[in-house]
Formats: structure tokens, C-alpha cells, sequence
């Protein structure tokens, strides 16, 4: 069975509200923390805003990355088939190499 928790929270003639400190520790956010209110046709939900975090992508190359030095000899050219897909596939949308990256990037 899941937890669930209810808290109520007025709003302000400025549109703001106090989290209540319960939502706060179930969320692991305090002053200065982030959160992130998403809207779906069930309502509203509230979440931690984890800047440029995302354990299932992190965790994803994280596999990929040791799989790679465990297994080099796998990695292989992509076969005809694919790439003329894949071309086809990408074939109007606009590419500006010149453009700028948005977020942070090491290459």
C-alpha cells in the first residue's frame, strides 16, 4: 500500500502559497530547494526539481558505458538498412550546425 499524504496550503492574492513543511521532508527540499508542479486532466502533482538529474537516463549510461569497456567487440557500424531509415527519418528536420547547444556539454 502506498503513503499517501494531504496537506492544505492557502493561496495569496499574489498567487503564492507556503509548502507545508510535511510536503517539504517527504519531498527531501528546503529553502532554496526546487520543485516542479506538473498538470495532467487527473490534477496536479508536485515534485522535487532536480536540476539536469535524471537517475534513469544517469543510471542508463552509466550500464552503457561499463557494458562498452567490458564488451569493445560489440560495438559495430550501423547496417544499411538502418542508416538509409534513419536518414529518411530526419530528412526535414532543420540541422544549423552553427547553432548554439542549450545546457551544459563535455566533449
Amino acid at each position: 500500500m502506498a503513503i499517501s499524504l494531504e496537506e492544505i496550503s492557502t493561496i495569496t492574492a499574489k498567487g503564492q502559497t507556503t509548502i507545508p513543511k510535511a510536503v517539504r521532508q517527504a519531498l527531501g527540499v528546503d529553502y532554496g530547494g526546487r520543485i516542479a508542479f506538473r498538470v495532467s486532466d487527473g490534477g496536479v502533482t508536485v515534485c522535487r526539481a532536480d536540476d539536469d538529474e535524471d537517475p534513469a537516463i544517469d543510471s542508463f549510461l552509466s550500464f552503457l558505458a561499463a557494458d562498452l569497456k567490458r564488451h569493445p567487440e560489440a560495438v559495430k557500424a550501423l547496417g544499411p538498412e538502418l542508416a538509409a531509415r534513419i536518414t529518411a527519418l530526419t530528412a526535414d528536420v532543420p540541422v544549423d550546425l552553427d547553432d548554439a547547444i542549450d545546457g551544459d556539454v563535455a566533449l
